[in-house]
């Protein structure tokens, strides 16, 4: 299942992606249960099939399930019944998960990028974290505010947790994970590196570009082997496989979760490929008007404009 959050008629719901087609789950669902003379069948189906991913996630097996029902149904009714499908082209696809709890990022986590950073491997994951305010949609503006002049890209296959993780073990670890996207960890070097803390390079608004959407674990049930690649203007600046990852998904899931509590919703990025712009000789930032594409195999790919911000524009 390719599971999306898009904007339709200034409403955000989540709907399942076949083709080109996007279907509505709430609104499919809702219909399936009025076929079957089912009392409160909104009720029932803002609770299995919300507008919010996170909430949805947390349904677990039985929100899946209403899911499936939901497609089976759009499927079979969509030349009768109006709404339940949209083209992909008439719709404006938002971040798969829009209001995650945690993303947590892994840095140095390609033995490339560790290279070029002149940094050493490391024994463990270093782990930071971006906020729900860089969250922006597959195909939206990468925003470059005044208060930096060393905006960069980061390529990221990324997982979301899918039920809650606590003290989980390597041979279990992908039973917690829902799915996979793509995250471009977009970064201000100059505020990266001015303190020993990456927070305040991390976190600008809209600097976590993320989708097309989440592929559940029943399309990719083993996340190793993958091609990630990024370009810019066209112009290949990363490409790796998930094989070259030194900490793996199934250890990541270990490790944090013995950290801390995961949650349905939370988004683990697992760092980026060799090739930033940081690296190169010279030094190659991201300016007004670059298009920057991230493309994971299995998943597709974000494509975002980089668009300078003046000074005092509030981003909404």
């Amino acid at each position: 299942m390719r599971l999306v959050t898009f904007q339709n008629n200034n409403a955000e719901k989540i709907g399942a992606v076949i083709d080109n087609r996007i279907i509505d789950l709430n609104s499919s669902y809702k219909h399936s249960l009025d076929g079957q003379d089912i009392a409160r069948s909104q009720e029932i189906a803002d609770s299995l099939l919300p507008s919010c991913s996170v909430q949805f996630l947390a349904g677990g097996t039985a929100s899946k399930k209403a899911a499936e029902q939901a497609i089976e149904f759009a499927l079979e009714n969509q030349e009768t019944i109006n709404g339940l499908v949209h083209d992909l082209k008439d719709v404006t696809l938002k971040a798969p998960i829009t209001k995650p709890g945690k993303i947590l990022c892994v840095g140095h986590n390609y033995r490339e990028h560790i290279l070029e950073m002149k940094r050493e491997i490391p024994e463990h994951p270093v782990v930071f974290a971006k906020f729900s305010n860089a969250v922006n949609g597959p195909n939206d503006e990468i925003p470059l505010p005044a208060i930096t002049t060393q905006l960069d890209y980061e390529a990221e296959f990324s997982f979301v947790i899918g039920k809650k993780a606590k003290n989980v073990t390597r041979e279990d670890a992908l039973d917690y994970v829902a799915g996979y996207t793509i995250v471009n960890d977009v970064t201000a070097r100059d505020l990266q590196r001015r303190t020993l803390q990456w927070f305040q390079g991390k976190n600008l608004d809209g600097s976590a570009p993320m989708g097309p959407w989440l592929v559940t674990t029943d399309e990719i049930p083993d996340p190793a082997g993958l091609d990630i690649s990024l370009t810019v203007n066209g112009e290949l600046r990363q490409k790796s496989n998930t094989d070259n990852l030194v900490f793996d998904v199934p250890y990541l899931v270990e490790f944090l979760s013995h950290i801390m509590t995961l949650e349905a919703g939370d988004v683990i990025c697992t760092g980026t490929p060799g090739g930033v712009g940081f690296a190169m000789q010279p030094q190659v930032f991201l300016k007004d008007g670059d298009v920057v594409k991230v493309e994971v195999e299995k998943i597709g790919a974000i494509e975002n404009k980089v668009k300078e911000i003046k000074q005092g524009v509030v981003i909404s």
